[in-house]
């Protein structure tokens, strides 16, 4: 089976630490595939909040997640601290690649938990069509 190899590319954006709640965990006793999903949607959220945006109001335009990957790398368990390091990719006419960087410190040694990509295209809900990228959003991505 060909496994997936996210290559994290672009300039880091900002770092998160989010904790690993016990809702997180499933019948494995670590970190489920759902829970890591919702992991990477709060750093994204928290980055946009950085700038006083939204995904409904992020530069004049909303978001709405085109593609979703993740890369497993290691289990997380409970009370885990995972630092998430946001960082972008290509930037398209109406949307881009943000990668994360999912790790933890365990024993003085961070590892490697997963790294993930979202691709974020730019959304007007009311028309249902994609817009073009906003100067202001182009700023904090590059």
């Amino acid at each position: 089976m060909a496994r997936l190899k996210l290559q994290i590319t672009g300039k880091e954006l900002a770092t998160f630490r989010i904790p690993v709640r016990i809702t997180d965990i499933n019948y494995g006793n670590h970190l489920g595939n759902n829970a890591m999903v919702e992991i990477i949607h709060e750093a994204r959220m928290q980055f946009l909040q950085l700038h006083d945006f939204t995904e409904l109001q992020a530069g004049g335009t909303a978001l709405i997640m085109s593609e979703l990957s993740v890369e497993f790398k290691q289990e997380s368990f409970y009370q885990d601290i995972l630092m998430i390091s946001v960082y972008c990719g290509e930037i398209s006419r109406v949307g881009f690649e943000l990668f994360y960087k999912i790790s933890v410190t365990r024993d003085g040694k961070t590892i490697l938990i997963a790294n993930a990509k979202t691709g974020m295209v730019c959304f007007n809900y009311e028309q249902r069509v994609t817009e073009s990228v906003p100067e202001g959003l182009k700023a904090i991505l590059k």
